[in-house]
């Protein structure tokens, strides 16, 4: 049955608590997202933060599956906007800071339940421990946040290192400092647009920062089928192992386009599943019904159920008795027609016509 899947061991690593959500320390793996607003024109201030866009895109994170979010703030006058949105954002909101340490002083001073700040972009030392000293008084945690875009240049110009040893060198350079001036509530991230490249940079992590707790992604991974294609990959794999406390999907799309994406990874992999997962065969000239529009179907229905589900519907007799059986509730089509299983027991027959609908009566017994 669905609730018999093996979750692979995950690392140790220490919880720190963003808002009143905890990561790492064996909590859930947390489902992360970025709002993509464009800044809105002010007649005094000129370009700034769109606090109501940005809470409206927040709502549908959130009601897409989203539990924490991201915002950049472009520049200091953002700051007001920045703190209307904190105050009213249904999930807890870490601030995004590049270039000006004011801002992520100002961020923490204002509601962010978080930073996280880029060592390429703040390269002075001095700009990073403001940023520490403040978030250290708000008592909230930061993310080291390395991409290999932007890194240092000390690091980056180095020819005896892979990209992947720049990115974990990088991080873990920014970690020992934060240790050195008692700040232990981090989490790290060292992410690239190449799939191998982000897994060794994380496995490098995991071996050398062992109880730190990582943000893992693969960065600029592009539109939504190859962005999808490369995240599964390089998050499947780190998860696989045991390697990462929370994640962002990042995808060149509307970013609730991101939450199902993140979900289904985590529910391949056996590591969460808070969603249905859909089991379909791809057809082949045995199928004796059109099965392709009724798994569609299946599967936009799917999308407004919150159960861990799992849910079968099969085109013929090879699979597809056993796969029915052994799904919560599952179909086995045949002539014109279909099997319902429900809990592994042979429940009844249906019509093709009726196959959708006699599955979700099922799932609403469940």
């Amino acid at each position: 049955m669905a609730d018999t899947q093996t979750e692979p061991a995950r690392n140790k690593t220490r919880q720190v608590m963003v808002g009143d959500v905890p990561i790492g320390g064996g909590a859930p793996v947390v489902v992360q997202s970025m709002t993509n607003v464009p800044m809105r024109e002010d007649d005094d201030l000129g370009p700034v933060l769109d606090a109501d866009g940005n809470l409206e895109q927040i709502e549908r994170l959130k009601d897409a599956g989203c539990e924490v979010v991201r915002v950049a703030i472009p520049n200091r006058n953002s700051l007001e906007f920045f703190a209307q949105v904190c105050e009213k954002s249904p999930l807890p909101v870490v601030a995004d800071i590049h270039f000006d340490h004011l801002i992520g002083v100002g961020a923490a001073r204002v509601g962010a339940a978080a930073l996280r700040i880029n060592p390429g972009t703040l390269p002075a030392i001095q700009a990073v421990d403001a940023i520490i000293d403040e978030a250290g008084e708000a008592k909230i945690p930061i993310r080291i946040g390395v991409n290999a875009g932007s890194l240092e240049r000390e690091v980056a110009d180095r020819q005896d290192l892979s990209i992947a040893e720049k990115l974990a060198l990088s991080a873990r350079t920014y970690v020992e400092h934060f240790d050195e001036r008692g700040f232990s509530d981090v989490v790290v991230s060292a992410k690239a647009h190449d799939v191998m490249t982000t897994v060794e940079a994380y496995r490098e992590l995991s071996r050398s920062c062992p109880d730190v707790p990582l943000h893992i992604g693969v960065t600029e991974a592009g539109t939504v089928q190859q962005g999808t294609i490369k995240s599964s990959i390089g998050l499947g794999m780190l998860l696989a192992e045991g390697i990462g406390d929370t994640l962002r999907v990042s995808l060149t799309a509307d970013p609730v386009e991101e939450m199902a994406v993140a979900y289904g990874i985590l529910s391949a992999v056996g590591v969460r599943r808070v969603r249905p997962e859909l089991v379909s065969c791809p057809t082949c000239s045995r199928c004796q019904v059109d099965l392709i529009p009724i798994a569609e179907e299946v599967q936009r229905r799917l999308a407004d159920i919150d159960k861990p589900l799992q849910v079968a519907v099969m085109g013929c007799v090879v699979n597809g008795p056993g796969e029915a059986k052994d799904a919560d509730v599952g179909v086995a089509c045949a002539d014109d027609c279909g099997v319902l299983f429900f809990h592994g027991e042979n429940a009844q027959r249906v019509e093709s016509d009726r196959i959708v609908d006699a599955l979700f009566e099922a799932i609403d017994k469940l």
